[in-house]
C-alpha cells in the first residue's frame, strides 16, 4: 500500500503531474484508490465509474483608461460590465445548449446501458429542488437531471466583478470588468480544444469599443472508467459488504483531472469509491464530512484490500 497525498487539487494539481511523470518507478501499483467521490445518497454503496472534465477561463475587458463618472461619460463610452453581461448572456441560447461553434461534436452519448441504469436509481426532482430551496430544476432541454449532471456539458460563470462593489453608491462606468468561466466536459471532449474554440468565439462577441483578453486558467481531461476492471469489482464487492447493501454505479458532474493522469502515468485502473454525500456543503460555508460515512469509508477500505488481493 502506497500512501499519495497533496493539497493542490483545487488550483489543478499543477506540481503533481510532474512528480507522476518523474517518480514512476515509485509509484508503481496494481490500481489506484481515490476517495474523492459522493454516494448515490446516505446509507448506499456507491462506485463512480466517470468524471466529468474541466476547461476553466478568464475574460478581461477593459474600456476607457481609467474609471470615468457616469453622468459626464455614461452613454458615449462603453461600459465593461455592461458588455461583459451581454456576452455572457449569449454563451447559452434559450434551451441552455452553449452557442460555441462546435462545442458538441466531440461528445459521446449515453450508452443504452447507462440510461437503463440511471431509470434504476428513481432519482427525484422534486426532492433535488427541495434540498437547494428552488421552485424547479433547469438546464439543457431534452435531458433529465442526472444526464445533465454525469454526461451533458456545461458552461457556467462563476464569479464577475469591476468597477464599484462597496455598500453604498458610486456612479462609476468602470475601465475594466471580469468574469470567470468554467465548462465542464464529458467523455471525447479536449479541455485544450475546448478552450482554443471558447477563446476565438468570445472574441466575435465584443465591439471595438472595448478590448478584450482572455486567460485558460487549468483544465482537466473527462474519465470513464470500464465497470469489468477487477478493481473496480472488487471496490463493489467491498462496498456492498461494510453497508450491507447492494452497490449502485454512478458517474460525477465534478472534476478530478488527475486521476487521468494517473492511469496514464502509471497504467493501473482507476478506482473511485467516495463516500462523501450532496448535503456536505462542498465549498460552501460549513463543509462538512459525515461521522457515519468515516466509519463505513473504513470498513469499505478493508474490505477493498481482502477483495483485491484476492
Amino acid at each position: 500500500m502506497k500512501f499519495l497525498i497533496e493539497g493542490e487539487e483545487e488550483i489543478g494539481s499543477p506540481n503533481l503531474e510532474k512528480f507522476l511523470k518523474k517518480n514512476q518507478k515509485l509509484l508503481a501499483c496494481d490500481a489506484v484508490l481515490i476517495s474523492d467521490t459522493s454516494l448515490y445518497a446516505p446509507g448506499v454503496p456507491t462506485i463512480n465509474y466517470g468524471l466529468r472534465g474541466l476547461a476553466y477561463l478568464e475574460i478581461e475587458l477593459t474600456g476607457p483608461n481609467r474609471d470615468l463618472h457616469s453622468g459626464s461619460f455614461g452613454g458615449a463610452v462603453a461600459n465593461p460590465i455592461n458588455e461583459l453581461a451581454r456576452l455572457i448572456s449569449k454563451l447559452q441560447d434559450k434551451n441552455n445548449k452553449i452557442t460555441i461553434p462546435g462545442f458538441y461534436d466531440d461528445v459521446l452519448p449515453l450508452t443504452k446501458k447507462e440510461k437503463e441504469n440511471i431509470k434504476k436509481l428513481n432519482f427525484s426532482d422534486e426532492a433535488f429542488a427541495k434540498e437547494l430551496a428552488v421552485k424547479d430544476v433547469q438546464g439543457e432541454k431534452n435531458f433529465g437531471t442526472l444526464e445533465r449532471l454525469w454526461a451533458r456539458p456545461t458552461l457556467d460563470c462563476n464569479g464577475i466583478y469591476g468597477g464599484f462593489i462597496e455598500e453604498g453608491a458610486k456612479t462609476v462606468l468602470p475601465s475594466k470588468a471580469t468574469a470567470k468561466i468554467s465548462m465542464r466536459l464529458v467523455p471525447n471532449q479536449n479541455p485544450k480544444k475546448v478552450a482554443k474554440d471558447f477563446t476565438e468565439y468570445v472574441k466575435t462577441l465584443v465591439p471595438k469599443s472595448v478590448k478584450i483578453k482572455v486567460t485558460e486558467m487549468h483544465g482537466g481531461l473527462p474519465v470513464v472508467i470500464p465497470l469489468e476492471e477487477k478493481a473496480v469489482v472488487a471496490a463493489a464487492k467491498a462496498v456492498s459488504k461494510a453497508f450491507g447493501k447492494e452497490t449502485v454505479f454512478t458517474r460525477e458532474g465534478g472534476s478530478i483531472p488527475i486521476v487521468v493522469e494517473f492511469v496514464k502515468q502509471l497504467k493501473a485502473p482507476a478506482v473511485l469509491m467516495g463516500l462523501g454525500l450532496d448535503t456536505d456543503n462542498i465549498h460552501s460555508p460549513n463543509e462538512h464530512f459525515s461521522l457515519k460515512s468515516f466509519e463505513l469509508g473504513i470498513l469499505s477500505s478493508a474490505y477493498f484490500f481482502e477483495e483485491f488481493s484476492k
